[in-house]
């Protein structure tokens, strides 16, 4: 029988799935547990509906991000800190501080988990850090450290 899935169900498949089922597992366990309903014509096409609405969403989403991270390359925060000799910053300059200064200086608001930063900014100098904004879609921003006077 074949039967769309309301909810992910393991060994079977994900939520929004098409997938054949036993007579007796359907009627007995996904049916009555509100797992899963028949592949009738009009289910499929509110099944079919559901899907190009989420494929648009989808599709708009990863324009912004790509709108973004085309902004995101374009520009460069600028952050003041203390140094000691040889350039070396008193403390350092976290991803939670880079996302601050990139909201205050050019209004863009980025989560700070979406820095790849391996390590925290330590010395004056310029640095570039990888902004991942959607799956495949990643910015570069540039980092400009200077001393504080």
């Amino acid at each position: 029988m074949k039967v769309i899935l309301i909810e992910d169900v393991k060994g079977l498949g994900k939520k929004g799935d098409l997938v054949n089922a036993s007579d007796g597992y359907a009627r007995n366990f996904l049916f009555p547990r509100k797992k899963a309903k028949e592949a009738t014509k009009g289910n499929l096409k509110i099944l079919e509906e559901r899907s190009e609405i989420e494929r648009n969403k989808k599709d708009r989403e990863i324009k912004a991000a790509k709108e973004l991270a085309e902004k995101i390359d374009s520009i460069t925060v600028k952050i003041k800190a203390k140094a000691g000799e040889g350039g070396r910053l008193f403390g350092s300059v976290t991803s939670k501080e880079v996302v601050e200064k990139l909201l205050e200086q050019h209004n863009i608001k980025v989560d700070k988990r979406k820095l790849n930063m391996t390590d925290h900014i330590k010395e004056l100098g310029n640095k570039t850090i990888d902004v991942k904004l959607y799956h495949g879609v990643v910015g570069k921003i540039k980092i400009h450290v200077s001393e504080e006077v």
